[in-house]
Parts: C-alpha cells; structure tokens; sequence
C-alpha cells in the first residue's frame, strides 16, 4: 500500500480518467489501482497525496479529519495588517462562512520553481506572498479567501498536508516519489 507524494503542475486535471487534450495524473503516474487523496484545482499547483489504501485515503482527505493544509500564495498587492486580520477570522464567502486560519506574508521561498507559463505581470502593481494553513478545504477557497479581502491570487502552490511538505520532500512539477504510509501522521 504505497503513498504517492507528486508535485502537480500549473493545469493538469486531478484524475486518471482522460479529458480531451488536457493533462491528467494519468500523464505522470503509472502506478495502478492509486488514487488521489483531496484534489487540487486545475490551475493550482503543489503538493498531492495518493494511494492505493482506502482508509489511508479516508484519514487524509475526509473534511471531519481537519488535516493542515499549508499554501503558498502569490497575490496581487501587499496586504495591511487589515485584511490580514479579516483573512485568518472567519471569513463570510457567500455560500460559506470559513474557519479561522493561519496567514502570513512571507518573502517568495527560495525552493520554489518558476511556473510554466508564468503569471501575468502588471509593472504598476506588485505582488507579495503569503502563507495560509487551512484546516478545512472547500472548492477555491483560498482563492475566493484572498478575492474577498481585495487581493486577488495570482499563483496557489500547496506546500504540504499534515507533517508531508515540499520543501522537506523536494520534488520539482510533475515528480512524485514513494514514502512509507508511516510517513503521514494522523490525528
């Protein structure tokens, strides 16, 4: 029962199924019968988990678990300590109110890989980054989170889910490598 840890790329499809001339997992992972634990949006890149174990599956990826999940996010402008406030309280989204999380501004991290093609560039408009732990993960949520306190995202790299991460497991878009399902440690 492996875990599969792969760094998704910028627009590929979070299924093995084909779709039309779109990337999917399919295109990167060969392995048989394994089978993404959360999903991550067409046009997100980052950290995904995968295995073969339904109840391993389950523990990683049911809401009721409230596994951390860490982004990276590049947004538009720099936010005051305002809106960095009204990002991490509750955060009335319309249809859902959020939980409260973690957000802070951080220098853009060093490990990070150029994305391809890379985001749109506006020389009258700077852009800073964040870090947002989420315990909860409704579709675009971090993008509808930062939208809403005038900030739109420009970049959303998930960096890691639970104690897994990225920048301890280096895996550069597109590469993926097996760990022991010990690895992840659940609550």
């Amino acid at each position: 029962m492996p875990l599969i840890l792969f760094n998704k790329p910028f627009q590929v499809l979070c299924q093995f199924s084909p779709s039309g001339d779109k990337e999917t997992l399919a295109d990167y992972i060969k392995i048989p019968n394994v089978y993404p634990a959360g999903r991550l949006d067409y046009d997100s890149e980052g950290l995904m988990l995968m295995t073969d174990d339904g109840k391993l599956q389950h523990r990683i990826a049911h809401p009721d678990r409230k596994e951390a999940k860490t982004y990276l996010v590049q947004v538009e402008g720099v936010p005051e300590a305002a809106a960095m406030a009204r990002l991490q309280a509750p955060l009335d989204l319309g249809d859902f109110t959020t939980l409260p999380c973690q957000a802070m501004r951080i220098a853009e991290p060093g490990w990070l890989w150029p994305r391809n093609p890379p985001i749109r560039q506006r020389a009258d408009q700077p852009t800073s980054w964040l870090a947002i732990t989420l315990q909860e993960g409704k579709n675009r949520q971090v993008r509808r989170m930062t939208a809403a306190i005038g900030h739109p995202t420009l970049r959303l790299v998930r960096s890691a889910i639970g104690g897994i991460s990225l920048a301890s497991h280096p895996l550069l878009p597109g590469e993926w490598m097996e760990v022991s399902p010990d690895d992840f440690k659940t609550k």
